[in-house]
Order: C-alpha cells, then sequence, then structure tokens
C-alpha cells in the first residue's frame, strides 16, 4: 500500500527523510544498496526526476554514494552522523522552543524538568 505523502514538504525531502529513517532504525544498514530513483518513482507515482532530487540531498550529504552502474549505497558512518543532526534538530526543534516557552510563562527550569520526569502525566 502506498504511504501517504506529507502535503507540507516537498516529495522530494519526504523521500531523503524516509531514506534517513531507514538508515536510523536499521532497514537500511552502512553499505547496504538504497532503493533506486525508479522504485521511489513508481511507489510515489512521481516523476523520476523528483526521486532523484531527494537521493542527491543525502549524496550531497555523504550518507549516500554511488557505484556507478549498481546503484546508490549507505555510506559508512551514516547513521552515526543522521544521529548527530537529528540530535541538533530535535534540540533546536523541541527543546529551545519549549524553554522559550516556559520563560514567558514564568516557568522555571527545575518545573519544565519535573514536568518532562512525570512523562507528561498531567499537572
Amino acid at each position: 500500500m502506498k504511504e501517504l505523502i506529507d502535503d507540507s514538504k516537498p516529495i522530494f525531502v519526504q523521500i531523503a527523510e524516509r531514506i534517513e529513517n531507514d538508515i536510523i532504525s536499521g532497514i537500511l544498514p552502512e553499505e547496504s544498496q538504497a532503493p533506486s530513483t525508479n522504485q521511489f518513482a513508481t511507489h510515489y507515482q512521481i516523476n523520476p526526476a523528483t526521486a532523484a532530487k531527494g537521493v542527491n540531498l543525502l549524496v550531497e550529504e555523504g550518507i549516500l554514494y554511488k557505484k556507478r552502474g549498481i546503484g546508490m549505497f549507505v555510506a559508512e558512518g551514516s547513521r552515526e552522523r543522521l544521529l548527530q543532526k537529528r540530535k541538533g534538530e530535535f534540540f533546536e526543534q523541541y527543546v529551545e522552543a519549549m524553554l522559550r516557552e516556559a520563560e514567558k510563562l514564568a516557568i522555571s527550569r527545575e518545573e519544565v524538568i519535573e514536568m518532562i520526569a512525570r512523562g507528561g502525566k498531567g499537572q
């Protein structure tokens, strides 16, 4: 079954994120072959050039590399680089945003820590 496409992000970005997620989760181990742009194009019913744009984002980041005539492969060290990248994004998108909002609401850092420790079990 075809997954739903997130209309808030360009499809090529979603393809890159899907590959990243598969690398992080271990579905695509380092040195394994990534799905081809034609496989993505068929799966999502999109132009192969759009799929290639997503794959090329990861090539530019050194996450994937091309073996001429064979396809794209997951580079050694990719999982660790992706984990570090995602941790940085997590910090910027969630932790810093949470602390700014807490400051607006006059919630101390200690109170924030207590809230996190409760794990969202209410007040």
